[in-house]
């Protein structure tokens, strides 16, 4: 019997076992999520040890060694950060905002750092450089940056994109903040006094959850699920009709409105009736704000909140399919799921969350200028465009010139970055610019799409080159397998002259394939 572990006996073993931390939660989301088996009733819960190191021995040591059999023994496990938790990878304002396609803070970290390793020999950044992203996408550089006593300019075409990176980095006053957060999250409840939807999404939680409670019993069910004894896609689509007439009678009890009257919009199309109200509700109590940093950060704590609340399922929520208005099986959660009818509850989530997040920074940030513009990277004057909105930082630019770059510039033909937030261009009335995003997803990865992708980063680099000191050092986060950086590199007179390999390690349940990245390290051509 001394295979079997109580939960925080678990996690010791684990943590051992592992060489790292590994808490009860750990644990336990193993076996809510029906990676391990559980033994035993609620209050006496027993794990195998054998399960445990069955599943370590998958994700853990043997999937290290697969991967380096299919990628190179170059590969730098090290930076995979697998040994860093969710929490860590989404620190404090790196979280205020979902964004797709950006890097975690800690391989930012890595490169702008003093630190050295067996790959990594030489410090190329010190406190008081300044850094630069021209692809600054949601500001995860200039958020290091300003960790690590740097300064840093970001450049980006996206508006929103701008907004995002500039919101994490500002500098507030909480309690303007909070004032304003509790009045419109007051002035929300007033206004759902005058609604029935709040009523009709309780009754249908309580009706979900004896459903669910009794037809996808945790963690039994995904664990019958995990090995086979049970046919998800059969038994979630038998489930979800056979719940359907409850959510349809509930409906036409509180006469909700699943609908707009019309799609012409992404806030027509992805929104109920209700919802839509909402947003309108709050973005117009966003207008009364008087201070300019207040009123930008609670408009990205909207823009989240409703980016929550499309009508999808939620294994679809970061790539949207079609509208979805009625209950339906959920796979990533194992039970029957329903749309959001109201965004109160995402609302107080996340201005808590929000301002947690702000609070967190302030203790680490650095008395450093960060600033993100607006501009097409392969022509933009950054003194100029800089001077305009920062001039003592422009002043301090111009004196002192760029050390580096540190950016992940867009993949050819994967990520529209504009469509991503069409909700956010919808509701704010930037102008969108997608004709001048690189390596778009509507342009594809045919032969034309490829060599306009090769001389567009080059473009940026020559501009770039500008606005640096001569003995500079650029490090781009890339995949580049269709092997376009050397002759970019030729074109922008530069030479690569390392290369650090890092696994990227799965994101989902779904992708469970070896891949890796790559950051160049570029210098000038003599």
């Amino acid at each position: 019997m001394d295979r079997l572990l109580t939960i925080k006996e678990a996690s010791i073993w684990a943590s051992e076992y592992l060489k790292r931390n590994v808490t009860a939660s750990n644990i336990s989301y193993l076996i809510q999520y029906g990676r391990i088996k559980k033994i035993g009733n609620n209050g006496g819960t027993l794990i195998d040890k054998n399960d445990l190191i069955r599943y370590y021995e998958a994700y853990g040591g043997k999937r290290e060694d697969d991967w380096r059999g299919k990628l190179g023994d170059d590969l730098n496990w090290s930076l995979s950060f697998d040994y860093l938790k969710e929490a860590d990878t989404t620190k404090h304002v790196h979280r205020l905002h979902p964004y797709k396609g950006k890097f975690i803070p800690q391989l930012v970290e890595y490169f702008l750092s003093d630190r050295t390793d067996a790959f990594k020999r030489e410090v190329y950044f010190k406190k008081g450089d300044i850094v630069l992203d021209p692809f600054c996408g949601s500001g995860t550089t200039l958020v290091q940056a300003n960790e690590l006593g740097m300064h840093a300019i970001g450049i980006d075409v996206s508006a929103f994109n701008a907004l995002i990176g500039n919101c994490k980095v500002a500098k507030y006053s909480m309690a303007d903040l909070q004032k304003e957060i509790d009045r419109i999250t007051k002035a929300v409840k007033e206004f759902l006094l005058n609604s029935n939807t709040p009523e009709f999404e309780e009754k249908l939680l309580r009706s979900l959850c004896g459903f669910n409670n009794k037809h996808f019993p945790v963690p039994e069910y995904k664990y019958k699920v995990k090995r086979k004894e049970i046919d998800e896609d059969e038994y979630g689509a038998a489930k979800e009709k056979e719940f359907l007439p409850v959510f349809n009678r509930l409906v036409r009890e509180y006469k909700v409105k699943l609908t707009q009257d019309k799609a012409d919009s992404f806030l027509d199309k992805w929104f109920s009736q209700h919802i839509r109200d909402e947003i309108q509700f709050v973005f117009d109590e966003i207008k009364k704000i008087r201070n300019a940093d207040t009123k930008k950060i609670i408009s990205i704590i909207l823009s989240r909140t409703i980016r929550s609340c499309r009508a999808t399922t939620h294994a679809d929520l970061a790539t949207l399919k079609e509208p979805v208005t009625t209950t339906y099986y959920c796979a990533k959660h194992g039970k029957v799921c329903k749309p959001i009818f109201s965004f109160l509850k995402w609302w107080e989530t996340y201005t808590k969350d929000t301002v947690k997040r702000l609070q967190f920074f302030d203790g680490h940030r650095t008395q450093t200028f960060q600033a993100c513009m607006t501009g097409d990277s392969r022509i933009i004057d950054i003194f100029d465009e800089l001077g305009k909105k920062h001039a003592a930082f422009a002043e301090l630019t111009k004196k002192q010139k760029i050390q580096g770059i540190f950016s992940s510039p867009p993949y050819v033909g994967l990520i529209d970055y504009h469509e991503q937030h069409a909700y956010a261009y919808d509701l704010f009335g930037f102008k969108r610019k997608d004709e001048l995003e690189i390596g778009p997803l509507f342009k594809g990865q045919g032969r034309e799409a490829k060599a306009s992708y090769t001389q567009s980063i080059a473009d940026v680099l020559n501009n770039s080159k500008k606005f640096l000191v001569d003995d500079y050092d650029i490090f781009i986060v890339a995949n580049d397998k269709y092997n376009m950086y050397p002759s970019i590199a030729e074109k922008a007179g530069m030479k690569i002259v390392n290369q650090f390999k890092r696994p990227v390690l799965n994101r989902t349940e779904k992708d469970k394939g070896a891949y890796s990245e790559i950051i160049f390290h570029l210098k000038r051509k003599l």
